[in-house]
């Protein structure tokens, strides 16, 4: 009896100890032993080539939202497309627009080098993401890790779960609201705006047809982005008119000002529920900062591959 108890006490913890890798949590110091000098490789990489490009800040910021919201955070958008798979880069919100992916294949060498097959791509998009807003004067907080990475990414899924910025305010929650996030969420996460260009395509419409707009500002993005439809179309245009560089919370004063550059911006405060905490925002960056962090962690815990689920990829752009 007691031969057996032990056998199943054994085969017991096996089985919880299977089912824990399968389902492994994130946590801050998941490469402490493994890694342990993973954080300050990353920011390396990432403060010189903000040095070199102040935009790069932003367009470290984007993919990981970008990723996030298509099957969860598992660096899928990182994946190129060949003669026998299609990607996500060229899918609607990406294609001209996603960017910074050498930056990305820097920081992998450099972690790389550092610590062989342990850090996946997935985990380096969460961290570079922090270490841009962070360099750019935003907030700082402490990135959960332990993420793989995918073997497979959607187009289609990219197409549609992304929002494009022709949204209005309920798409906007509902969309949200279906990956665990908050109305709050959603406005604070909306002002990595604060940094960040936008193409000409993405608001002509915006700037030419809208009524709640301030007509100076709409006049002066109109100096850069023809009425034409195909005149321009990549012309692109600071989405903070104010400091575009800087991440601060001008993006919600621009608001309150009817100066958001994008629609889908601007429906955030148009008469609607999100107005109140846009205008909350707007007085308080610090409120705003911590919100803001506070996301991008709850962001980050979408549907993550853990335990033994997914590979670590040697080379981000292609799966091993």
């Amino acid at each position: 009896m007691a031969s057996f108890c032990s056998r199943l006490t054994i085969c017991l913890a096996l089985f919880v100890l299977i089912l824990g890798s399968a389902n492994a949590q994130l946590s801050t110091n998941f490469y402490y032993h493994s890694c342990p000098n993973l954080f300050s490789t990353v920011k390396s990489t990432v403060q010189s080539a903000i040095s070199k490009e102040t935009r790069m800040g932003a367009s470290l910021l984007r993919p990981f939202f970008h990723d996030c919201f298509v099957n969860g955070c598992d660096g899928s958008i990182l994946l190129d497309d060949t003669s026998s798979f299609t990607g996500e880069k060229n899918a609607n919100p990406n294609r001209n627009s996603a960017r910074g992916y050498e930056v990305i294949d820097n920081i992998k060498s450099a972690v790389e080098k550092a610590c062989p097959g342990v850090v996946s791509c997935a985990d380096i998009l969460a961290i570079a993401a922090r270490d841009s807003v962070q360099i750019l004067g935003g907030p700082s907080w402490n990135v959960k890790v332990g993420r793989r990475d995918a073997r497979t990414a959607s187009q289609s899924a990219a197409n549609n779960g992304i929002p494009p910025p022709t949204s209005n305010l309920n798409q906007l929650i509902s969309r949200f609201s279906a990956l665990g996030l908050s109305t709050k969420d959603l406005v604070a996460l909306s002002g990595g705006h604060t940094i960040g260009q936008a193409r000409c395509t993405n608001f002509r419409a915006r700037i030419y047809n809208e009524s709640n707009i301030d007509t100076a500002f709409a006049r002066a993005r109109q100096q850069s982005c023809p009425r034409t439809s195909g005149s321009g179309d990549n012309n692109l245009a600071t989405l903070d008119l104010q400091t575009p560089t800087e991440f601060d919370n001008y993006y919600f004063k621009n608001l309150v000002q009817k100066k958001g550059l994008l629609h889908s911006d601007q429906q955030l405060f148009n008469g609607g529920s999100t107005d109140s905490i846009v205008r909350g925002y707007s007085t308080n960056p610090s409120s705003f900062s911590s919100d803001f962090a506070a996301a991008m962690i709850k962001m980050g815990d979408i549907s993550p591959l853990t335990g033994s689920n997914g590979e670590i990829r040697k080379n981000c752009r292609r799966i091993n």
